[in-house]
């Protein structure tokens, strides 16, 4: 032991140097932004998978494909493993940091969670005030991401079977008529399972799953007014039921991609074509049902457009978002390639 105080104050400086050092690398050491532009891209393709998670029918993991980091987000999601939380209860946090692909997911969470509490009330506004523009948006860059997602499969004809499967599968699910359940917990926890498997699916919307079970209204209710205790006691079941199901759901959809790469794609694919059904612009109203105090539509009926000079607007804004997915797809070569 040093005489020294000054040597003691050096060697204390620099053990504490070396221990932020440390942080630093074990922070460095899993995938995720380096650059402050790759950090932008990540956040902006966060706050786009939010706004689509926000509309019954829209998937926030069609946006992850389109935007090319569907991968990147299944291989994140699954780093909460058993070594990371084998570390976590041993304390071990640095080690425990180096597992967990920490920069990826808080940036990408962070532009969802914006996006969520932010576009909110902006997209139910168009929504209703604007709904075949809106959906013509939205069926232009499901069309496109389809397109995308087909050409990474090498062998078209020996998928149709299970393209199929997955068509009809959705197909099904966009039809059903909203259902009024329990509110008990178990069901809260179980709804916040489903839905965000169904939202890290392409093609299957977790809001629109919320909706079937007849839950969108009451959980969104609760997001409104977090700070009533009745409120945040809804929030932290079905945030509990989140985590659980994207955790487990996340894994098993990474363990299919890389062991039946083709036929994962292929059904994944068959959910946003048979998803179409929920997107096409042109509807008519069957049946509704006032929901607290707001109406919810229970059945309707895809009609095709008559020509006038709304439909043209539409087709352009549906050409829009089409064009918009090869744009995306640009800039994330582009990306990749720097």
């Amino acid at each position: 032991m040093s005489k020294n105080p000054s040597e003691n104050l050096k060697n204390t400086r620099k053990n504490q140097t070396s221990y932020t050092k440390s942080w630093k690398n074990a922070f460095m050491a899993t995938p995720g932004p380096k650059s402050i532009l790759e950090y932008l891209y990540l956040f902006l393709k966060g706050i786009c998978m939010g706004t689509a998670d926000i509309v019954p029918g829209i998937s926030g993991g069609t946006v992850a494909f389109i935007t090319g980091i569907y991968n990147s987000f299944l291989s994140a999601i699954s780093s909460i493993n058993s070594k990371f939380i084998l570390k976590i209860f041993r304390l071990n946090f640095k080690d425990a940091l180096s597992e967990f692909h920490f920069r990826f997911l808080f940036t990408l969470f962070l532009g969802i969670a914006i996006a969520i509490i932010s576009t909110a009330n902006l997209m139910n506004y168009l929504i209703h005030e604007y709904p075949i523009q809106i959906w013509s948006f939205f069926f232009g860059l499901i069309s496109a991401s389809i397109f995308f997602v087909l050409q990474s499969i090498k062998n078209i004809i020996s998928i149709i079977p299970i393209l199929l499967i997955g068509i009809t599968i959705s197909f099904l699910i966009s039809g059903l008529i909203p259902l009024n359940t329990s509110e008990e917990p178990f069901f809260i926890f179980f709804c916040g399972m489903i839905a965000i498997s169904a939202m890290i699916l392409p093609g299957l919307s977790g809001a629109f799953i919320l909706l079937i079970f007849g839950k969108y209204e009451f959980i969104t209710s609760a997001l409104k007014n977090p700070l009533i205790i009745e409120n945040l006691k809804i929030i932290l079941l079905f945030c509990s039921g989140c985590i659980i199901g994207i955790i487990s759901f996340s894994k098993l959809i990474r363990y299919s991609m890389l062991r039946w790469h083709d036929y994962t794609l292929a059904i994944l694919t068959g959910f946003m074509i048979g998803s179409m059904r929920k997107v096409w612009p042109w509807k008519i109203t069957l049946e509704t049902q006032i929901i607290r105090g707001k109406e919810y539509v229970l059945r309707e009926e895809n009609i095709w457009p008559s020509f006038d000079h709304e439909l043209v607007i539409s087709l352009l804004i549906m050409l829009f978002g089409f064009s918009m997915v090869f744009l995306l797809e640009k800039l994330t070569k582009l990306e990749s390639t720097d």
